[in-house]
């Protein structure tokens, strides 16, 4: 298939990383930032970090949609899937996701909550119509990449006139992240992680394209290089980021061509602008409350946000105190750090999100074979 074979060649692989090892300067350490989840997933499918020198790090980031949830919103969906007449559907990554109490939308089910797995808005959607007694809810969350399809369903829910459908939005925006984990204090007795520059999301930005990741190079000095997600593209990323570094140079530079241009999907986010707009702050689990860092359904749409369809009650939740998974997303600790990977917290006991989701840095560890600290 075109795009694939030839991003995991394996003598191409070779000779840039004959390049990085000749560029990358012996005295000095290179922090690099892969953002997205898949990023991470790549590169040690691939054994990239094998590939590289020593010199150069990749600092695992919160690119995972799943693990950034904080716990208090996901409580709010487990209220909203125990409320009478109630059906929740969401992705299969969040029924596992522990809440507060280590209670889970799968344990919810098990109580009796009518909780349903989607694979789209679109089969949202179809439980909607198939259920016109029932008041059927959205789990929505995702970084950019999923927003348009949200967007889309409420406009086709109005459109159809179901009424019994709203949605629990919590979509969040990369960029303000990236900034806000660069300028973001450390917490009480850690030591703050370092970042010389970062692999920028690949799939996010074939929507809202490269040119909003320029403020945060700009104002904070890093290099971001938009990379896709195959092993070449995250090598060739990472030359591109060690050359800017080495030249002092702090630019968004787009390696993911073949899909990522300068302005994005003018319709999508077009879609997106008429159906959402910006939350002045969210909480992000691991980074704590960004500014304008996740949207929510405009007035127009209210018929169609679950949060102004029902009463969700304030209630206090917790993280989970011995899981690492919120240092793991700052790039503070790297999985094997947290004394519960591999004994209390695997992928069939999952203890916290990291370890859940497909795109998690613990589940990437995991599954393929760092499930132990290099002496």
């Amino acid at each position: 298939m075109k795009y694939i074979r030839e991003f995991r060649d394996g003598q191409l692989a070779q000779k840039l990383a004959g390049a990085i090892a000749r560029e990358a300067d012996p005295g000095r350490q290179y922090h690099l930032m892969e953002f997205c989840g898949g990023h991470t997933h790549a590169i040690f499918r691939y054994g990239v970090q094998d590939l590289v020198p020593a010199n150069v790090t990749y600092v695992h980031g919160p690119g995972c949609p799943v693990c950034v949830l904080p716990v208090r919103r996901l409580d709010d969906a487990i209220e909203l899937a125990l409320k009478d007449n109630v059906i929740l559907t969401t992705y299969g990554d969040m029924m596992r996701v522990p809440g507060t109490k280590q209670k889970s939308l799968i344990k919810a089910k098990a109580e009796g909550a009518d909780v349903r797995m989607v694979y789209s808005t679109q089969d949202a959607l179809r439980i909607a119509r198939d259920n016109p007694h029932r008041q059927v809810v959205f789990f929505a969350i995702g970084f950019e990449t999923t927003t348009p399809p949200t967007a889309v369903a409420i406009l086709q829910a109005e459109a159809e006139g179901l009424t019994n459908f709203s949605v629990f939005c919590n979509h969040v925006l990369t960029p303000p992240a990236i900034a806000h984990i660069v300028e973001a204090p450390s917490e009480p007795g850690e030591i703050p992680v370092r970042i010389d520059g970062f692999l920028g999301p690949s799939h996010v930005s074939s929507v809202i394209g490269w040119a909003p990741y320029e403020p945060a190079a700009r104002d904070f000095g890093k290099p971001v290089v938009i990379a896709g997600f195959e092993p070449l593209d995250v090598l060739q990323s990472t030359l591109m980021l060690i050359r800017q570094i080495n030249d002092g140079r702090h630019e968004v530079e787009n390696q993911y061509t073949r899909v990522v241009t300068q302005e994005g999907n003018r319709k999508a986010q077009a879609l997106v602008d008429q159906v959402l707009e910006l939350r002045r702050t969210f909480e992000w689990r691991g980074l704590g409350y960004v500014p304008d860092s996740a949207l929510r359904i405009r007035a127009r749409f209210a018929g169609f946000d679950a949060e102004k369809r029902f009463a969700v009650s304030p209630k206090e939740s917790r993280e989970i105190k011995s899981c690492d998974c919120p240092a793991v997303l700052r790039g503070v600790k790297k999985p094997t750090e947290c004394k519960l990977f591999g004994t209390t917290c695997t992928p069939d006991t999952p203890v916290g999100a990291c370890m859940v989701s497909s795109e998690g840095a613990c589940a990437a560890y995991w599954t393929y074979g760092r499930k132990r600290a290099v002496a």
